[in-house]
């Protein structure tokens, strides 16, 4: 039904004043009616009810029970019951649960009323000539329209009881009218003028109420076809990655919301486990070249929807996707960007589709921790369109993780800092290629470096939680010990998921502050974090529960730091020979491969001290110090060292520690 007719059919009354309208359609209490293009939608009236109810709670969330008791007061009836209503609904509306654009399941819980609705009275523009009534009289017209108070239809007469009255009345009234046009296109014409001297203006006038903590979900492949399953997690990832920029959100990492793939998602629990109170879910559905996603902006708080939208596009136009829901999220949330940042997140420059999409798959790849295959992944999007700098600073990110975790060493360090810096010669304030080669930088020995990074980073966000952590890391090298702790504890109040994560606060340890250290690991049986239990539980003399900790870990995944623990336990059990058989196994691997993090081989070191391997220990010591772990107020002081002090090299080492971190200290703490 065209505008103009449904016009009509209200100016006739036809259609009540408290009426709703929602796309195509108008519900109408009064008339118990919904009306689709002009033609009446059959519906019972128990599912007109149903559907009022949520027409008035629009983006609310309503629970079962709460529909249950609404629709039937005084009767028992079965949850199928409800299912059955809101099956009607959908039907009517010509949606499908698994297409959702009115209604969403909100799983174990209710539904949502998603839908944009409107009340008639805001609908109703000011009528055109053509469909006013044929009377051209005053009291013919509506008084509630505009066009009440035109002055150029035939005036009637005036009535017999006022025939000197009505007459001057009209005079003044038409004066006052004049006044006021006059008034009104003064202010106009003010107005434009400051638009045109300030222009952007008034797109600023928004602002940010409160910060908001949003966690960005991967979209759910509504037909579970697996070969697009990748779109899901990377198509979220590019998102946070957009949104990384904008200091007014603080925004969960990729990482945090890696586990709710393909999940039937409970937005209060998730939300709860996430520490947000914004969440962004979506579906996505690919037929072929083409690729339907929809998605909705909600605050859990107030169980309120922000916004939704649906994007269909080409297959070949991925890129797209973070740009509009970016868009559309700053929109909704009402955030005000500083020039800064509104010309960081402009759309990106056109990328070939087909390295899109080897970049979104490497992307996949990356977040299971898969990556050799990443590698593959992001090095063809790479070979593609040499010119994205996202996909190098991820194939970065890949090969630094290959070099580390598989032991894959120097080769791979040199890969990754390649593929960094030409990220950052493409783009040079790319948050993502800045913080990884910052944590490069500092795991293979050159702080120095890292710092100018990583405080440029904050200054294009400040609050930018893995900003803060780097830096922290960075500052824990070098000695800054109180500085770490604090850069530290700082990303951790704008993410508090940096420590559910996995992040440990080792600032704490290396301050002799060994129980605010077991205090602040995150509650998680994973190997890295049970092999820091155990270490703080060593320093702290309670043996028997390190001993299994450190046991446990190395039992779960047989990796660098756990192959210490596990010598540390060998120590608690008297296992010696053991302890310096697995050491040594470690420190060559170490050599060979040209694996960074001098802070693990700083960990060697002590190993070794405790098992009274003085020599091994004190060899370990200098490479770990020569290699960029400098943090000269916890060597001097680290109990665990404390055999070693009389040996004949070890004042020699304290003092290239001392003299480095000095230097440190005055350049960048002046």
């Amino acid at each position: 039904m065209s505008t103009a007719s449904q016009l009509r059919q209200a100016w006739d009354g036809k259609i009540s004043p408290s009426a709703y309208v929602f796309g195509p359609f108008v519900l109408d209490p009064l008339q118990h009616t919904l009306i689709k293009d002009g033609q009446p939608v059959a519906l019972t009236p128990k599912t007109f009810d149903a559907m009022l109810l949520f027409v008035r709670n629009s983006g609310r969330m309503l629970l079962k029970e709460e529909l249950m008791k609404s629709l039937w007061p005084d009767s028992f009836v079965e949850e199928s019951n409800l299912t059955q209503q809101v099956s009607m609904i959908r039907r009517a509306l010509g949606e499908s649960a698994s297409d959702p654009h009115y209604i969403v399941t909100v799983s174990g819980r209710g539904y949502r009323f998603i839908g944009d609705v409107r009340s008639w009275v805001e609908e109703k523009p000011v009528p055109p000539s053509s469909l006013l009534p044929s009377c051209p009289a005053p009291e013919c017209l509506d008084r509630s329209s505009p066009a009440s108070h035109r002055t150029d239809y035939p005036q009637s007469s005036p009535t017999p009881q006022s025939p000197a009255v009505a007459p001057s009345r009209a005079r003044q009234s038409h004066e006052t009218i004049l006044r006021v046009a006059v008034v009104v296109l003064l202010a106009a014409a003010v107005l434009l003028v400051v638009r045109s001297l300030y222009p952007g203006h008034s797109q600023r006038v928004t602002r940010t109420v409160s910060p908001r903590s949003l966690a960005i979900l991967p979209l759910r492949n509504l037909r579970q076809t697996p070969e697009d399953d990748f779109l899901g997690f990377s198509l979220a990832d590019a998102i946070i990655t957009k949104l990384d920029y904008v200091s007014a959100l603080t925004i969960r990492p990729s990482t945090a919301v890696e586990k709710y793939r393909n999940q039937e998602i409970d937005l209060q629990k998730v939300a709860a486990d996430l520490n947000v109170d914004t969440l962004l879910t979506g579906s996505f559905i690919r037929d072929r070249d083409k690729l339907r996603i929809t998605y909705q902006l909600v605050d859990v708080k107030s169980d309120r929807l922000l916004g939704k939208g649906r994007l269909d596009l080409k297959y070949d136009d991925l890129l797209s996707v973070q740009d509009n829901v970016a868009e559309q999220v700053i929109k909704n949330l009402q955030v005000s960007l500083s020039p800064s940042e509104a010309e960081r997140i402009k759309a990106d420059a056109p990328v070939n589709p087909l390295a899109y999409e080897y970049y979104l798959r490497g992307i996949d790849l990356h977040g299971q921790h898969k990556f050799p295959l990443a590698i593959k992944m992001l090095e063809k999007s790479t070979e593609i369109d040499p010119n994205y700098a996202p996909a190098w600073a991820y194939l970065g990110a890949s090969y630094t993780s290959d070099a580390a975790f598989e032991l894959a060493g120097r080769e791979q360090y040199r890969r990754a800092q390649g593929a960094y810096e030409r990220a950052l010669a493409i783009r040079p304030d790319l948050l993502d290629a800045q913080i990884f080669l910052a944590n490069l930088l500092v795991d293979t020995g050159r702080v120095e470096q890292a710092v100018p990074l990583l405080r440029d980073a904050l200054k294009t966000n400040s609050n930018y939680a893995a900003a803060h952590w780097e830096i922290g890391y960075a500052y824990r090298f070098a000695g800054m010990l109180d500085e770490s702790v604090a850069e530290c504890e700082r990303a951790r109040q704008l993410d508090p998921l940096v420590k559910a994560n996995g992040s440990v606060l080792n600032g704490y340890l290396y301050l002799g502050q060994y129980r605010k250290f077991l205090e602040s690991l995150p509650v998680d049986d994973s190997s890295f974090i049970l092999f820091y239990r155990g270490f703080g539980e060593f320093h702290e003399k309670q043996f028997a529960q390190a001993a299994r900790d450190f046991d446990r870990a190395y039992e779960l995944d047989p990796t660098l730091y756990t192959g210490i623990g596990k010598a540390l336990s060998d120590s608690i059990h008297g296992r010696k020979a053991e302890g310096l058989d697995l050491l040594r196994v470690l420190e060559s691997k170490i050599r060979e491969r040209g694996v960074g993090d001098p802070e693990a081989t700083y960990k060697i070191a002590q190993a070794y001290a405790v098992l009274g391997e003085k020599i091994s220990a004190m060899r370990a010591l200098r490479m770990s110090v020569e290699s960029g772990f400098f943090s000269y107020p916890y060597l001097s002081k680290d109990p665990l060292l404390n055999d070693l002090r009389r040996e004949p090299d070890f004042n020699q080492t304290l003092n290239t520690a001392r003299q480095r971190h000095e230097a440190f200290k005055s350049a960048f703490f002046k």
